[in-house]
């Protein structure tokens, strides 16, 4: 990397900023720091570009001696609000983003303070398989003596429950996994008693 570490996730995150700014207000041609954009065969949209940027900034949220840099150019609150576009692409790299970053104690006590648990549990109703998967995983990091309460609320322990006999069998191990690690006997009995009186659920993701 050229640019030292910092100034380049800075670089990417001026550049959703601007990009997010401009939205449908007018065209523009953007100088963009990441080359799988800048040598792209067409011009992109701005809606293409803020993909790009996220999707390269969740990248980065791989790599641990990225942590304190993203914390500081505050990436976790930029997530965390892309949770809520109506833009799946945006939500699907958005949350594996997090997924990434919530391994780290700091990462994980910030989102939890940030009260990232809802929207998190609201991404279990995507249809978006990668963000569904991610979400589930992202609640298993989350889950702390403190925080079980949130992350197995009844709500989430049904979803569970149902994810757990999707013919996907990727979802369904998860799930299977969330229900044997993360709750109790008692609350997957209590979920399952509940769903057996209602219809009404999360929807499965598309395959």
């Amino acid at each position: 990397m050229e640019l030292g570490r910092l100034e380049y996730l800075q670089a990417l995150v001026t550049e959703f900023q601007v990009t997010d700014s401009i939205g449908n207000k007018r065209r523009c041609s953007l100088a963009l720091s990441v080359s799988s954009i800048s040598s792209h065969p067409r011009p992109f949209s701005l809606a293409e570009a803020k993909e790009q940027v996220l999707a390269n900034l969740a990248n980065f949220a791989y790599d641990p001696s990225n942590y304190e840099y993203l914390r500081q150019l505050q990436v976790l609150d930029l997530f965390l609000d892309m949770l809520t576009e109506d833009n799946e692409t945006l939500v699907e790299f958005a949350m594996g983003g997090l997924c990434n970053l919530c391994l780290d104690k700091t990462n994980k006590e910030y989102i939890l303070e940030a009260n990232g648990v809802e929207p998190i549990i609201n991404c279990l109703s995507s249809s978006n398989e990668e963000t569904v998967v991610s979400a589930v995983t992202t609640l298993m990091f989350l889950t702390t003596p403190q925080s079980r309460a949130q992350t197995t609320a009844l709500p989430v322990v049904e979803c569970m429950l149902r994810f757990s006999l999707s013919a996907n069998t990727r979802l369904s191990n998860l799930a299977s996994i969330f229900l044997q690690d993360y709750c109790s006997p008692p609350q997957v009995e209590e979920a399952r008693n509940l769903s057996r009186h209602t219809a009404v659920g999360i929807p499965l993701p598309k395959d």
